[in-house]
């Protein structure tokens, strides 16, 4: 017996196994700027997180939206839980 036949969805399009579905709103983080001292959102696309062997090497970026200042905060395990739960890509660093 055949696993479609099981299932009962032999012969069933993809268009038509996603019909109906909703969009999902991409995930997005409250962030704030040290320089100009705004607050915003931004999607995971806008963030990098960097993974180093220690609490004090791990951090995560981004570039404020307002002023254009690159910003790095440190990031305890809770934000790194958060941000790649959320999509953010993530930078393993290695130390020699």
């Amino acid at each position: 017996m055949s696993e479609s036949s099981v299932s009962g969805v032999r012969d069933m399009s993809v268009a038509a196994a996603f019909a109906g579905m909703r969009s999902v709103s991409p995930v997005v983080f409250r962030a704030g700027c040290p320089d100009c001292r705004g607050s915003f959102e931004l999607t995971a696309s806008a963030l990098r997180l960097a993974i180093g062997a220690t609490n004090r090497s791990t951090f995560y970026s981004f570039t404020c939206p307002d002023c254009g200042a690159s910003v790095r905060k440190p990031a305890g395990e809770r934000i790194v839980e958060l941000l790649t739960g959320g999509g953010v890509r993530t930078l393993r660093l290695h130390t020699p």
